[in-house]
């Protein structure tokens, strides 16, 4: 992707290629996901309660959509809209939360993806390529070594940032403050579900909305000359905080909203658009807002041009932000 200033992070250098590298087993990133997976199988068990569930339930639904969507999706690798920095950190620290990575890593991941999918060919790992258990263990407990990587050059408002370098050297211990809230006002069986087994199903969740999402599902767009293409995973529109809107995405990846279509459902959307209307937000990026790609192909006409006038009839835009 690239930059607010229009420079792709992802740079190409002299026989970069995104087909040839190992991968190898990531010890930490292994024993961070399973050892969370692990007290949440177990410790779940014997602390479950429906105040902890509760829990689970509010913070996951926080995380993911504030955080994962809305904080480092759309925001911080997307720039899809506006808002308060103050508000900007406290979403991103949000998605710092879901487990997977602090906000440099978080944005290198989804680029370096990004870069090798639209090449003619693509690593497997890059592309969710191999049987769904292979790929769940490497996703989840590998890393990806490509023999002739591309540098990454993000923007000095991220790498310079001492608010996201802060939250990139902490990321795995600021889990800490909150497991501490949380037994200080309920007890150990909040932590668990509050923080491991969260950790757990939403890495887990993201992997597995990643491997269908890239293999099987709807289509409305093809991308030309690219080696991945994206799929919608329709019943996990809900789940996914609008995530799973996958071949909307590749298709106009600037966008705010995901779920471009009438019937698809984006709670990151929902949120978004209600704090545009309260002032919080502002220059949100629609579809129609959107410079032309030649190499972006309708495979249902109709539905291209749904896809330039759309907006929720129940979450309408306010008419100052149509733009012509």
């Amino acid at each position: 992707m690239r930059t607010n200033q229009g420079v792709p992070r992802i740079q190409e250098t002299a026989n970069c290629c995104p087909d040839t590298g190992e991968v190898v087993w990531a010890p930490l990133k292994s024993f961070w996901y399973l050892g969370h997976l692990l007290i949440a199988l177990i410790g779940g068990y014997l602390t479950f309660s429906l105040d902890a569930l509760l829990v689970f339930v509010v913070f996951t639904a926080a995380t993911l959509c504030l955080g994962h969507s809305l904080g480092m999706h759309r925001r911080l690798i997307h720039g899809s809209y506006e808002c308060p920095k103050w508000m900007e950190y406290f979403f991103v620290h949000l998605g710092v939360l879901v487990g997977m990575a602090g906000p440099l890593g978080m944005v290198y991941q989804h680029d370096l993806r990004d870069w090798a999918q639209r090449k003619a060919k693509c690593h497997s790992y890059l592309r969710h390529g191999t049987r769904f258990l292979t790929d769940g263990w490497r996703q989840l407990n590998c890393d990806l070594r490509l023999e002739h990587p591309p540098e990454f050059c993000p923007e000095s408002a991220i790498k310079d940032d001492p608010v996201y370098r802060f939250m990139e050297r902490t990321w795995m211990w600021q889990q800490l403050p909150w497991a501490l809230l949380l037994y200080w006002l309920g007890d150990i069986g909040w932590v668990v579900w509050g923080i491991s087994a969260r950790i757990a199903v939403s890495v887990t969740g993201h992997w597995l909305i990643g491997y269908f999402a890239h293999n099987s599902g709807e289509r409305d767009w093809h991308v030309n000359g690219a080696a991945v293409q994206g799929h919608n995973v329709r019943f996990a529109g809900l789940l996914t905080m609008g995530e799973s809107w996958h071949n909307n995405h590749h298709a106009f990846p600037g966008s705010a909203m995901l779920g471009i279509y009438k019937g698809q459902s984006d709670p990151g959307w929902w949120v978004l658009n209600r704090l545009m209307n309260i002032g919080l937000v502002w220059n949100v990026r629609l579809p129609e807002h959107l410079p032309v790609r030649p190499e972006l192909s309708p495979l249902t006409p109709a539905r291209a041009e749904k896809a330039l006038l759309k907006t929720p009839s129940s979450c309408r835009l306010k008419p100052q932000w149509r733009s012509s």
